[in-house]
């Protein structure tokens, strides 16, 4: 019988889960996974079974406190207009004011992976629909309350933020601040 495991899991998925945003798939190595869950390489390997094993796991663990996030962020008050523009303006000005402009881990490994590999690609397509059904959820309730024009197609417009998100954490890399605020105040225009 083996010995039981001396640290915490989650814990462990949450430290590896840094080190893969800050420095990609590829670029992180077993090594740097296992001294940032302050493990050795072989608890790394019993515990996860594999690099790409923990990179699952720590895709996973982004997505759920993204969701998480983003469901009490469009939960707050104000118009639907206002309250997608300061999610977006949150989500860019974290980019810009993070010591390393390191974007967002799901549009980090579409770049790296999507197209690719299968997994990465399910899984942060599965990110972004999640995403997409509470914007579009806050679309709804805002064309409910009147603040929102019933014409707008809440999925299409859900979905061009998205997609309009994947372009800002991208462009946040290399743009200022105001150019990335115009960008938004553009794509929620329609709102």
């Amino acid at each position: 019988m083996g010995r039981p495991k001396q640290f915490d899991e989650e814990a462990a998925v949450a430290q590896a889960m840094e080190v893969f945003w800050t420095k990609g798939y590829a670029g992180s190595s077993p090594a740097e996974l296992a001294e940032a869950a302050g493990i050795g390489k072989g608890s790394l390997y019993h515990a996860f079974g594999s690099k790409r094993e923990l990179f699952g796991r720590a895709l996973s663990r982004y997505d759920r406190a993204g969701a998480e996030f983003t469901e009490e962020f469009l939960a707050g008050p104000g118009t639907a207009k206002e309250c997608i523009r300061a999610y977006l303006r949150t989500l860019v000005d974290a980019d810009l004011d993070a010591p390393v402009r390191r974007g967002c881990l799901a549009v980090n490994t579409a770049l790296e992976l999507g197209g690719r590999d299968p997994e990465a690609t399910a899984a942060v397509r599965r990110s972004v629909e999640r995403s997409a059904d509470l914007l579009a959820a806050r679309i709804e309730r805002g064309k409910l309350a009147g603040d929102v024009p019933a014409s707008v197609d809440a999925a299409a417009q859900a979905h061009f933020l998205m997609v309009t998100v994947a372009g800002l954490r991208v462009a946040a890399r290399t743009f200022d601040r105001e150019t990335l605020h115009a960008a938004i105040d553009t794509a929620v225009a329609p709102l």
